[in-house]
């Protein structure tokens, strides 16, 4: 995935096919012969409140983009998405692939001033693999042990090519805490903040603001700043992360200077702020706007009912409600990127953007429907997520479902989103993942789909001998989902956040960076 800073909408046009390239944003004034003062606080305006500070045990990009300013795992991939030594210094792999010896990094302190050590290390690596959904479907009943105060043995489920990848991944990332933060969690989460990044945690002012402040004593690893990973350097001394849920309000406050950077801007808002010279403005190709069905609970639970759902859909007028400009968006079957050579395939595009009204009606018919309530539950805290759930809606009633949405706030909605006794459908934009068995759809855990096919195929997928092999086991996997009615894409989606022109040094990887980020005042 490339990442492609514009300012004008006709560059946009001109770009869409180099989105995969990455640079960095806007860049601070300077007068002649003197250094440009910077600022000391940043605003950053995002569109909901975060449901925790705990990117071990929430599937959440909100959660996953503060969290990596403020932890660190073992490793973190790099801007070529391969992993990368973080807090682990090296690691040696056994003959039979089922013991991995890792050395860590000496003299890293959490944010506490405590040294970090293998007990640390061990706890919380053992609770991610049971909390993270990810990390349980994939390697669940592996376990880490303490070999001395500096090195820990990882004894994996079963020998496979991709343990240091999944270790690696940034959605729900295996973040380290210190052993007592671990020691006194909760079913809810951690109840202290505390890692070894760059930012620690200062204040947060549930539906107001999180707000970061640099760490003097942070250690860096070796290297080259690159993605995730390498030297961070806290270059702006505090980071606010303002929630702001209403779009409007976000676009006029970094317009006004009030936030240096707003996230989530409405794609109908592209060609008004590219026109503003005061701004630049981001856009990222990055994700999947997905709709999950239940499975395991209510009316749903029906194959023929899931089926006939997804015959009603008519995923262009989904897409340009959710996004409003056909420019960013893309009809595509594939839950990867479909530019990725080995993982984006279109298999099951039958089952894809069927738009047969008669064929969901004949559906429902067959299966004995007898106009059940059907619940969609949503957020207006992510306007794509709550304008998509809306005219799928409409789309269903068309169908013959007796369908209703709940809207909720974002945190209550994950609540809901989490339990397949609240909801019977749900929508969400998830990021893309480097590995098709790290996709939300697969966890049980996201959506409650818990069939024999899906662990039958990720295991086909990490045995599988060659690359090829491994994509036509996926191809076979994606194919199943769409025929069990249990997900679809609807479509893929770009990003926009705005930016202050006195802004400079953000990143982007599967999160927006900021710890390299400075403002000119």
């Amino acid at each position: 995935m490339k990442r492609k800073t514009c300012s004008r909408f006709v560059a946009l046009l001109m770009c869409m096919v180099l989105l995969l390239a990455g640079c960095s944003g806007g860049s601070g004034k300077e007068t002649k012969g003197e250094e440009t003062k910077k600022k000391e606080s940043m605003h950053i305006a995002i569109s909901a409140n975060p449901p925790s500070l705990d990117p071990q045990s929430v599937n959440s990009n909100i959660v996953g983009e503060i969290g990596v300013h403020v932890y660190e795992p073992l490793f973190a991939m790099n801007k070529n998405y391969e992993p990368t030594p973080v807090l682990a210094e090296s690691y040696d792999m056994s003959a039979d692939g089922k013991e991995y010896t890792i050395k860590l990094r000496q003299g890293v302190k959490f944010h506490n001033g405590k040294e970090m050590t293998a007990d640390d290390v061990v706890v919380s690596m053992n609770r991610w693999i049971e909390v993270s959904a990810k990390a349980n479907t994939l390697i669940g009943g592996s376990s880490f042990e303490k070999v001395d105060d500096h090195t820990v043995k990882l004894t994996v489920n079963q020998p496979a090519s991709d343990i240091i990848m999944i270790l690696a991944g940034p959605i729900q990332f295996a973040a380290i805490y210190p052993k007592e933060v671990v020691d006194t969690a909760t079913a809810e989460g951690i109840k202290e903040y505390i890692g070894t990044g760059p930012y620690k945690v200062s204040e947060w002012k549930q539906d107001q603001y999180v707000k970061l402040e640099s760490y003097d004593e942070y250690q860096p690893s070796e290297g080259e700043a690159s993605g995730l990973a390498g030297e961070k350097k806290a270059v702006t001394k505090e980071l606010y992360f303002d929630v702001v849920t209403d779009a409007a309000t976000r676009i006029a406050g970094v317009q006004s200077g009030q936030y240096d950077i707003a996230e989530e801007i409405p794609l109908d808002n592209y060609e008004e702020l590219a026109k503003d010279p005061a701004l630049t403005l981001n856009v990222d190709r990055g994700g999947t706007l997905n709709l999950f069905l239940d499975t395991t609970e209510g009316i749903m639970a029906n194959e023929k009912i899931r089926q006939a759902a997804l015959a009603a859909l008519n995923c262009d007028d989904i897409l340009l409600a959710s996004y409003g400009n056909p420019e960013l968006y893309e009809l595509n079957a594939s839950w990867m990127d479909p530019t990725d050579a080995q993982w984006g395939t279109d298999a099951g595009k039958e089952y894809y953007n069927q738009k047969d009204t008669e064929k969901a009606k004949s559906l429902l018919k067959e299966a004995g429907y007898n106009n059940e309530k059907i619940v969609l539950v949503t957020t207006p805290d992510y306007a794509e997520m709550y304008n998509a759930t809306l005219v799928v809606q409409e789309q269903l009633k068309k169908a013959g479902f007796n369908a209703e949405v709940e809207s909720y706030d974002f945190s209550t909605f994950m609540e809901h989103r989490a339990d397949p006794k609240q909801f019977d459908m749900f929508i969400t934009s998830n990021t893309y993942n480097m590995l098709p068995i790290q996709l939300s759809v697969l966890d049980s855990g996201w959506a409650g789909l818990n069939s024999p096919e899906v662990a039958e195929g990720i295991a086909a997928i990490r045995a599988a001998a060659t690359e090829e092999e491994a994509a036509n086991e996926w191809a076979k996997l994606q194919t199943f989902l769409y025929e069990n009615g249990a997900a679809t894409v609807l479509g893929h989606y770009t990003g926009v956040s705005a930016m202050n022109k006195n802004v400079e040094g953000t990143d982007y990887l599967r999160f927006q960076i900021y710890w390299g980020a400075s403002a000119a005042e």
